[in-house]
């Protein structure tokens, strides 16, 4: 079982394919198992790297400080799989180890997605209170209720079981995991001047389109889209559309980087 060090902590991974570097940073509902169908779709045209947070899936937390390590496990992980430039894929609270890493080290990012999320960003106070508000009336739901649109819910319960099934691997929840997570302004995020995609579902009660949308106002350098009939997991509602998208961006940006350099 391929396991990078972090401290005393054992962080497991996963590499399949080659080619650029496309590391998948998951959700607080979710582990390396959930991005199963972009490991399929995109393995052979890029190396695909995916990982458990630590406290999750196959990864240990023996310091139990939980999201206080994680920019610093992803740094470790790069580190050892000698990865000097990579594009980012993060979900929700991978989100935030994303941004994190895109604001620290902008010179080994290549790209930055940002999937259903506006983790490690600090927001306006207009959108701030929005996000707060949302949080309070989603505190009693479920977590297939929060995680999952209600088109996946009724249309695909077998969808819903299985996302269910993976997440019980888990030894951490939303409502146990440990540590914070650092918040950078957008303008910070913005002036890496990083490309960025952000992809929201269009059901996303965490955060939804408008929230989003007027984050991506705010980067010039940033693209959005909106997937229908998905929710908060769109890359694991909508995998085919949300696969999609991320291929033609991210070799949009390869062509352009190639037209450069030539």
């Amino acid at each position: 079982m391929p396991i990078c060090i972090n401290g005393k902590t054992s962080i497991y991974y996963e590499e399949h394919g080659a080619g650029v570097p496309l590391v998948l940073l998951h959700g607080v509902g979710s582990n390396h198992a959930s991005w199963f169908h972009q490991v399929q779709a995109l393995h052979d045209r890029y190396r695909v790297i995916t990982f458990d947070a630590r406290g999750f899936g196959n990864s240990n937390d023996v310091e139990d400080i939980g999201r206080d390590a994680f920019l610093s496990d992803l740094e470790t992980l790069l580190d050892i799989l000698e990865i000097d430039h990579a594009v980012l894929v993060g979900q929700s609270m991978g989100g935030g180890t994303a941004v994190s890493f895109a604001c620290t080290h902008p010179d080994r990012v290549r790209a930055l997605v940002l999937a259903d999320t506006a983790v490690g960003l600090e927001l306006p106070s207009e959108l701030a209170g929005e996000v707060t508000a949302i949080r309070e009336s989603a505190a009693n739901l479920t977590q297939i209720q929060r995680v999952l649109g209600a088109s996946t819910r009724h249309t695909r319960p077998d969808l819903a079981m299985l996302y269910s099934q993976i997440a019980s691997f888990n030894k951490t929840n939303f409502r146990t995991i440990k540590g914070t997570q650092p918040l950078w302004p957008i303008d910070v995020l913005a002036n890496t001047r990083l490309p960025i995609l952000f992809i929201v579902g269009e059901e996303d009660i965490l955060y939804p389109p408008g929230i989003i949308g007027a984050i991506h106002r705010r980067i010039a350098t940033s693209q959005i889209h909106i997937i229908q009939g998905a929710g908060h997991s769109a890359f694991y509602e909508k995998p085919e559309l949300f696969d999609q998208l991320l291929d033609e961006w991210l070799q949009g940006i390869l062509t352009e980087e190639k037209s450069v350099r030539q």
